[in-house]
């Protein structure tokens, strides 16, 4: 059960992500199934993997079911993050044959794409090993599926940057242009917070040099990112700061480049790859 407002809030998001999805493939009904199969038939069926990979879903899967019918049990095999291969069974979920019908598209989705998002966060977490760098996901998700494609990633071993705009302050070119220069922006924010009475960290994108210069001459804030440096000036600016904030290194990283920019000593490398160019991992749903 949720328990503070922030889990309860994200509780709410999926339970209005699962109701659209549905109104959105069944409309008035599911005629091909409500014509074909009678309304007290029951069955089984089975998820059978089908490329390996790293699994994730296993609990949304089961929120889904659980939603649509609370009747439908589910009996797991393979919990999230496990390590698949083809023909492996997830799981076998029991039920009216109908609801196993109505579900199993939304589910294969959900599934497929979380466990697509979760194998290729563990591939490159797997690159970071011996560093102390962590990738971070970013706000590049698919509307309405952020908290899944954020836990997929979770799930996989990254870590997750702020879920949305409301959870953390992140001044970025733009706010920084707009609001006349680095120093204004963060004092802005500050005082923001003061107001407000919000806790936020404040974390200030910068794009050379001189930018980095100005929020290491400011109090308060927590995280510096660096925005498409190059490694050679990713390393001078990490001497630079000198451990006095944390250190994101973000643009244009890619798999091959991400352990040279690891190695430069960042804490972080944020990739917008995991989410928004990510092959689903195949697998099917079989009556068994």
């Amino acid at each position: 059960m949720p328990n503070n407002f922030y889990d309860t809030a994200m509780d709410i998001l999926i339970d209005k992500l699962i109701e659209l999805s549905f109104a959105e493939d069944i409309g008035d009904g599911d005629h091909t199934t409500l014509s074909c199969i009678p309304a007290d038939a029951m069955g089984k069926q089975r998820l059978i993997i089908k490329e390996e990979g790293i699994i994730a879903g296993v609990e949304m899967a089961r929120r889904i079911f659980h939603h649509f019918d609370p009747e439908m049990k589910m009996e797991v095999y393979i919990n999230d993050g496990a390590h698949v291969k083809p023909g492996d069974v997830a799981f076998v979920v029991e039920g009216r044959v109908q609801s196993l019908l109505q579900t199993e598209r939304l589910m294969l989705n959900v599934m497929q794409r979380m466990s697509g998002i979760a194998t290729i966060t563990h591939e490159y977490v797997k690159l970071l090993e011996g560093t102390k760098c962590r990738v971070l996901d970013t706000r590049k998700t698919t509307p309405g599926m952020r908290i899944m494609e954020k836990d997929a990633v979770r799930i996989g071993g990254g870590c997750n940057h702020r879920i949305g705009l409301f959870d953390m302050i992140l001044i970025k070119d733009n706010h920084v242009d707009f609001a006349g220069g680095i120093p204004q922006a963060v004092a802005r924010a500050q005082e923001y917070c003061k107001a407000k009475g919000k806790d936020l960290k404040i974390e200030v994108e910068v794009r050379n040099f001189d930018e980095l210069n100005q929020v290491l001459a400011l109090d308060g804030v927590h995280r510096v990112m660096l925005d498409n440096f190059s490694t050679e000036n990713t390393r001078k600016a990490v001497e630079m700061v000198a451990g006095r904030l944390e250190v994101e290194s973000s643009g244009g990283i890619t798999f091959d480049t991400i352990r040279s920019y690891a190695e430069c000593g960042v804490d972080f490398v944020s990739v917008g790859a995991l989410t928004h160019s990510v092959k689903s991992l195949d697998m099917s749903f079989k009556a068994c």
